[in-house]
């Protein structure tokens, strides 16, 4: 392995540092500027003043002050990839793990719900089914932990049920199948919400299932549904099929059932007396 070079063996930075030590103080801070643009650190840039009155304040060393701006960088770049994945995941709306009010629901256990916010589940390509009437938080958790996920580098994809099977149909129109099912089958977890709510012909149904064929055991999917596993022929009508999708969704995989009683409808309940 060949060493890396230090700043005064690289050849022309030893005589361009001993170029720049007289720069005045003012030119030294439009040369940071500059430089940051150039080489696009936009933390540093907008930290640099902050941190020089903090090295001076802390006595930092060189190297404890340039860590120091380099790490900020760092952080806020993780920030923002997160921030990326969790916008490329097309959640309809917004909600946090933190937010779910487990009193209006004690069917979920919040301990379970903390182990799956981990993320290890996906790593080890683990299904997830989130069992419920409507009303009971399926979609909540639902996108939470795809968010979670994303928040943790994993790359996720939420969808309608509905809204996957008509793409899958076009795609299959249009000869463009083989790359869609390629494209869903890519993401680490793919989050399939409210599956169950319509019922799909043969070809929807098919369709579905040559995606979770290709992610079967490769990579998570997590679904919500307002049916029970035996309530599913009503989705899938050809009960073979039914049988083996439901197999590819809970093999290995965690199930949680939220229960019958409506958070919603309760709150909307509590909102009618108290007015």
């Amino acid at each position: 392995m060949t060493p890396t070079a230090s700043p005064a063996t690289v050849p022309g930075v030893s005589q361009s540092l001993r170029r720049r030590r007289g720069l005045t103080e003012e030119a030294a801070v439009a040369a940071v500027d500059q430089a940051c643009r150039q080489l696009r650190l936009p933390t540093i840039r907008a930290v640099v003043g902050e941190a020089i009155t903090t090295a001076n304040k802390e006595q930092l060393s060189y190297q404890g002050f340039l860590a120091e701006l380099l790490l900020a960088e760092c952080d806020d770049r993780d920030r923002r990839r997160s921030i990326r994945r969790v916008k490329a995941a097309g959640f309809p709306r917004e909600k946090w793990l933190g937010d779910f009010d487990y009193q209006a629901n004690p069917n979920i256990n919040p301990a379970t719900i903390n182990s799956l916010a981990t993320g290890d589940w996906i790593r080890k390509s683990q299904p997830l089914c989130l069992i419920g009437d409507s009303g009971t938080g399926k979609s909540h958790l639902l996108i939470g932990l795809g968010t979670a996920a994303a928040e943790k580098g994993y790359r996720v994809k939420y969808t309608l049920a509905t809204r996957l099977v008509n793409e899958l149909v076009e795609a299959a129109d249009e000869k463009i199948l083989a790359r869609t099912i390629a494209r869903y089958g890519r993401v680490d977890l793919l989050c399939i919400d409210e599956l169950g709510y319509m019922e799909l012909d043969r070809r929807g149904a098919e369709l579905l299932f040559q995606v979770l064929t290709e992610r079967e055991e490769k990579n998570s999917v997590a679904i919500a549904s307002n049916e029970s596993f035996s309530g599913w022929t009503k989705t899938f009508t050809d009960p073979r099929l039914c049988a083996a999708i439901v197999d590819r969704l809970t093999f290995g995989g965690n199930i949680i059932e939220t229960g019958t009683d409506s958070y919603r409808l309760a709150h909307t309940r509590n909102q009618y007396l108290t007015h």
